[in-house]
This record gives C-alpha cells, sequence and structure tokens, in this order.
C-alpha cells in the first residue's frame, strides 16, 4: 500500500517513531493472569455485596 505521505513527512514520523523513548519492551500476554484478575475482582465484590447485604438487613 503506497503512503499518503510525503517523503519528508514520511521520514519524520520515522525519525519519531524510532525514538528511544518509543521503544518499550512489553512483556507477552497472558490471557489466563487477565482471567484469574478479573475473577478475583468479581468473586471479590460479590463477597464484599453479600456482606453490606447482610449488615442492612
Amino acid at each position: 500500500m503506497p503512503s499518503r505521505l510525503s517523503p519528508d513527512d514520511q521520514q519524520r514520523v520515522d525519525d519519531y517513531l524510532s525514538a528511544p523513548q518509543h521503544q518499550v519492551e512489553r512483556q507477552p500476554f497472558r490471557p489466563w493472569r487477565l482471567a484469574l484478575i478479573v475473577l478475583t475482582v468479581v468473586a471479590g465484590l460479590g463477597l464484599l455485596s453479600r456482606i453490606l447485604g447482610r449488615l442492612a438487613l
């Protein structure tokens, strides 16, 4: 796909993206960890709502 930018603009974009502050090492995505965190938060909020429901009665 050809670029719609002029060569000068494309060079500026390439220079910007190759700057050190834009080269961040990221850890691999772990879907099971995310699922565990979401499950823990949902269970914790459910437990909290049960406790508050019993206190209100």
